[in-house]
C-alpha cells in the first residue's frame, strides 16, 4: 500500500494488520547467539547509516537470533543488558514483527513469544516499505517500571532506552550487510492495538531491519 493511502488510513483510525502468513507459532526459541565476530566498532561506525530499500528475504533464525540478542540481550551473568536504561529499570520490550506474527522478544530465554497472529507489519509505519521488508522491530516502553521516576519524566527516560537499543541494531546491520531505518513517523495507536498493549504501555519507535534490495540482486546475479 503506498503512503499516502495508509496516512488517510491512519487518519480515519482503519490502519489495519494483514492475516498472518502460514502458522502463528506460539512461541519460538532462538539459537545461541554468536558473540564474537563482525566487524571492529570503529568501522561498523563508518558504515553506520540509514536505508529505505529492502528486499523481502526473510533473515535466517540464527542472524535473527544475533541480531536481536545485539540490541538487547543479555549480556552479564547479573542480568544486564546490550543496552543501558536508567535505574536498571529495563522497560523497554521490543517486539517482532513478522509475516507470520507479532512477537516479544523474551531475553531472559532468548525466545519469541508470540502475541499477535497476524501479519501488523503494515501498520509498523507510513512508508510503503515496511509491509514488505522482513521485519520491523517496535520499541513500547512499559511504565510501570519506571515507577522510581516522576511521571513527567518518563517518556524521556525510556526514549534515551530506545535510542541505545536502535543505535546497537544500527552498528549490528552495518556489520552484517543488512539495511536498517529507525522510524518515529508511525501510528501508535494503530501499532498498540495490533500488539494489545495496556495502558502503561507505550509505542516509542519502529525500526525496519532486512537485506538491502541491491544486495539481494547482486546475490541472485552471482555478483
Amino acid at each position: 500500500m503506498h503512503t499516502v493511502g495508509k496516512f488517510v488510513l491512519g487518519l480515519m483510525g482503519q490502519l489495519r494488520a494483514k492475516p498472518a502468513a502460514g502458522d502463528s507459532a506460539m512461541s519460538v526459541s532462538l539459537p545461541l547467539p554468536e558473540k564474537q565476530g563482525g566487524l571492529p566498532l570503529m568501522e561498523a561506525l563508518a558504515m553506520r547509516h540509514s536505508s529505505r530499500e529492502f528486499s523481502p528475504e526473510p533473515l535466517p533464525l540464527p542472524l535473527l537470533s544475533n541480531l536481536l540478542w545485539a540490541a538487547y540481550g543479555i549480556n552479564r551473568e547479573d542480568g544486564g543488558r546490550t543496552a543501558p536504561s536508567a535505574l536498571n529499570a529495563q522497560e523497554i520490550d521490543i517486539f517482532v514483527a513478522l509475516p507470520s506474527g507479532a512477537y516479544r522478544y523474551d531475553a531472559a530465554t532468548h525466545t519469541l513469544i508470540l502475541v499477535a497472529a497476524s501479519d501488523i507489519r503494515s501498520t509498523t509505519g507510513y512508508q510503503d516499505f515496511v509491509d514488505e521488508a522482513p521485519l520491523d522491530l517496535v520499541y513500547v516502553a512499559d511504565y510501570m517500571r519506571l515507577s522510581r521516576v516522576p511521571f513527567n519524566q518518563r517518556e524521556s527516560y525510556a526514549s534515551v532506552a530506545a535510542g541505545a537499543i536502535a543505535q546497537n541494531v544500527y552498528l549490528f546491520a552495518a556489520s552484517n550487510n543488512l539495511a536498517t531505518v529507525l522510524r518515529a513517523w508511525i501510528d501508535r495507536t494503530a501499532i498498540a492495538e495490533a500488539l494489545g498493549l495496556t495502558h502503561d504501555q507505550q509505542v516509542l519507535l519502529s525500526q525496519t531491519v532486512g537485506y538491502t534490495s541491491i544486495i539481494k540482486k547482486n546475490q541472485e546475479h552471482g555478483d
